[in-house]
């Protein structure tokens, strides 16, 4: 096969050698997939297992869609007029968290240009403060509801709650899937499988198909399982590579817990640990000091996230420096879509229905799609498209 990105052309000019070729296992039909579990396994064998091979077509083909510059708009261009005078609340599993921050100045950005007022409340990354803010928003009466970033089931008593007022709730990371959560009108998203995919099929192919792989994820969220699930699947189906272990660390506490568990899994594994998967770029933001005290070993480690693309992810990512890449959600378009999906809410309309497709941020395409400015923010004119929506 020949180099997988020896083809590509971005932002004018030909990247060549961003990845390694597949190797000649991964050419080989997949053995059969393995049994599904309902929850990810948060343990694997001590000495890890081998595991299958992974389709080099259909890995070259979710890849070059995920590296491909996002310049042509492929969202709704239909759907109705803003609703005027209209009031919504934000709430915010964790202002610590930097992907819901970037979606809350997404809502922030998206609401002025609607002509809405927006308030904005933290729960303070504990089911206690996620509750008490979603009963100070429905004493406040709002014409609409985000939740960034929590599970909709958590808050299914305050949920039903808001239905009984006809208050409409859309969620953004609030469920595995856009449609079919407790209580939302629709779920803000990138289909969680993608995202996980695109980041475990990068180990793969920059290991040669050997990596030896740790996941972190968070129990504690659906999505986030979904996508440990996902990552999981693809390592087991590389015939070379190794699952070492799935590590299941709540991302409120990874700055208290990450040096620690990353000093221990490095005493663990030794050199069999070369990749690591996270659901979340939070995991990598509180690694660095360990692994750069861990010398060699600390350095030749390649960190890989599956979500949500923040600013200390690019910029570790720009310096090539304990990031490798990252699969970034579109924070600012995500938060453009949630007030739009209210907005339809509001007008009796059902949701549009726009997943957001997948993109691969490396030290190679960083230079596009927001990457200057530290996030995803797509060159597809996503404002301009939700604006002539609303005839603002």
């Amino acid at each position: 096969m020949h180099s997988l990105f020896s083809r590509l052309t971005l932002a004018g000019g030909l990247l060549a050698g961003l990845l390694l070729s597949l190797p000649a296992a991964a050419q080989q039909q997949p053995a059969a997939a393995s049994q599904k579990k309902d929850k990810a396994t948060v343990t694997a064998p001590a000495d890890g297992t081998p595991l299958r091979d992974s389709s080099a077509r259909d890995t070259e083909r979710k890849v070059l869609a995920a590296l491909a510059r996002k310049k042509v708009w492929d969202g709704p261009t239909t759907g109705p007029k803003a609703q005027p005078g209209k009031t919504v609340i934000f709430i915010a599993a964790d202002m610590k968290n930097g992907g819901i921050v970037g979606v809350s100045k997404g809502v922030e950005e998206a609401t002025k240009a609607i002509g809405w007022q927006l308030r904005i409340l933290d729960g303070q990354g504990s089911v206690q403060g996620r509750t008490a803010a979603m009963n100070q928003a429905l004493t406040v009466k709002p014409d609409g509801i985000v939740l960034g970033g929590f599970d909709a089931e958590e808050q299914a008593t305050a949920l039903r709650e808001a239905a009984r007022n006809k208050v409409p709730v859309v969620g953004w990371h609030a469920g595995r899937e856009a449609t079919g959560n407790n209580g939302l009108f629709y779920n803000v998203t990138t289909k969680a499988q993608d995202v996980a995919d695109i980041a475990a099929l990068y180990a793969v192919m920059e290991s040669k198909g050997k990596a030896g792989v740790v996941i972190f994820t968070d129990s504690a969220y659906s999505v986030a399982i979904a996508k440990s699930d996902a990552m999981a699947e693809v390592i087991r189906n590389c015939k070379g590579c190794t699952l070492l272990g799935i590590e299941d660390t709540p991302l409120a506490d990874t700055s208290k817990r990450m040096p620690g568990l990353t000093a221990a899994l490095l005493q663990k594994y030794g050199d069999k640990w070369t990749h690591s998967l996270g659901i979340n770029d939070l995991y990598f933001d509180f690694m660095g000091p360990t692994l750069a005290a861990a010398g060699t070993a600390g350095k030749r480690l390649v960190n890989l996230s599956g979500g949500d693309g923040s600013e200390s992810a690019y910029a570790r990512i720009r310096k090539s420096q304990f990031q490798a890449g990252t699969v970034p959600e579109p924070l600012n378009l995500h938060g453009w879509q949630a007030v739009d999906e209210l907005n339809r809410a509001i007008a009796g309309q059902p949701p549009s229905g726009y997943m957001t497709p997948v993109h691969l941020v490396t030290p190679q395409t960083i230079v596009f799609d927001g990457g200057p400015k530290n996030s995803f923010d797509p060159d597809n004119g996503y404002r301009e498209a939700y604006k002539k929506i609303w005839k603002k």
